[in-house]
């Protein structure tokens, strides 16, 4: 999908306040407010927007452990990655799982209520995939850019 300068200021919106009305929206994108609404249904349709969430404060919800967690695997077989990321995928505390190069595999960010519920995710469930060698935490001291917004 090819965006115009007028898509790119309505997406910028959207991931400010996906609330706004689409009069609003349509006002901040140089758009009528047809033209506006149909854009939207149609950046949902293409799956270019995949969704609309509410933005919730961790600390503010009990949850303030985060760790960036790198992991690596003893084997690379199909079928203990395709477990591996089946079974890290569910886990509701992994906020983040990426396939990367060097040393680690993989790195997930991981947040929890605490570190015995961090302790936890670790012993009782990464420990025993058999396909994990080993795993390296980083503890997160304090986040100084997190966003969800892509720039567009």
């Amino acid at each position: 999908m090819r965006l115009t300068e007028k898509d790119r200021r309505l997406l910028r919106l959207l991931q400010t306040d996906s609330r706004m009305s689409t009069q609003e929206l349509a006002d901040g994108s140089g758009m009528s407010t047809s033209a506006c609404w149909r854009r939207i249904k149609a950046f949902e349709e293409e799956g270019l927007i995949s969704g609309f969430v509410a933005l919730i404060e961790p600390v503010r919800a009990g949850l303030s452990f985060s760790a960036v967690v790198q992991v690596m695997l003893k084997r690379h077989e199909r079928d203990d990655v395709d477990s591996f990321i089946e079974a890290v995928s569910r886990r509701p505390e992994v906020l983040e799982f990426l396939a990367t190069t060097g040393e680690a595999d993989y790195h997930l960010r991981v947040l929890c209520e605490d570190k015995d519920a961090y302790n936890s995710f670790l012993e009782d469930f990464l420990f025993r995939l058999p396909a994990v060698a080993h795993v390296r935490t980083n503890l997160v001291l304090r986040e100084i850019k997190c966003t969800t917004k892509i720039p567009i």
